[in-house]
């Protein structure tokens, strides 16, 4: 085992910036926490309070040893998604972190492995998908579809009837939508401060008030 042993407890993956937040959200929630893996520290390592109990290769050992849930607390969206996956498939159950100061309607729906910063609001009838990162202060309104590892940055956000991708990025203090139904494709990236009225393509990056397309070789022939 590439690790040491693990106590009772939920296991945190990732010892980074993002990872101090989820492991103060746990806290919060009296939620006790085994220790951390990070391939960047040693076994035994401490981080804000816990144990490093290994890389990413510990996780199978630790499961054998007993410990049964976890959560992925990496912001980048690729990565957390594919550990979440790996995680899943050895056994895992991936359990919610939500801050008692998040607002989270009744009628909302949500995944697993979804991580709810203070302040976070999520309105009627929406949809939070696996994996996702509601962060500080992040709104979504009635009736948004959040997509799998999905991540709605610090103070962004969403109107009513929008619906974000897959590993879409939305940026700090973005705001999206009108009112109306809204789209932001798989994999956007949607930059900080930005303001968009109208769909974002697959893929696509956009920025500015309002948001425009910086991706696109078309649009960068016409600057």
């Amino acid at each position: 085992m590439r690790g040491v042993r693990a106590a009772s407890g939920i296991l945190v993956v990732g010892a980074g910036g993002h990872a101090k937040v989820v492991l103060d959200v746990l806290r919060a929630m009296g939620m006790p926490v085994a220790g951390v893996t990070d391939p960047q520290r040693p076994p035994g390592d401490l981080f804000e309070g816990v144990p490093c109990l290994g890389d990413d290769g510990a996780w199978a050992d630790l499961f054998r040893s007993g410990l049964r849930e976890a959560i992925v607390a990496v912001g980048d969206n690729a990565r957390r998604r594919a550990a979440a996956a790996e995680l899943r498939s050895l056994g895992f159950r991936l359990e919610n972190a939500l801050h008692p100061s998040a607002l989270i309607s009744p009628s909302a729906r949500l995944g697993t492995g979804i991580a709810a910063m203070p302040g976070a609001i999520v309105n009627a009838a929406s949809t939070i998908g696996d994996d996702v990162i509601l962060n500080t202060a992040a709104t979504v309104d009635h009736d948004c579809r959040i997509g799998a590892g999905a991540h709605v940055a610090p103070g962004a956000h969403l109107a009513g009837y929008v619906t974000v991708g897959e590993g879409v990025l939305i940026g700090v203090g973005a705001v999206v939508g009108r009112g109306r139904q809204l789209a932001i494709g798989d994999s956007a990236i949607v930059g900080s401060g930005a303001v968009v009225f109208t769909d974002v393509p697959p893929g696509a990056t956009v920025v500015g008030n309002p948001a425009r397309r910086v991706d696109d070789p078309a649009e960068g022939s016409r600057r």
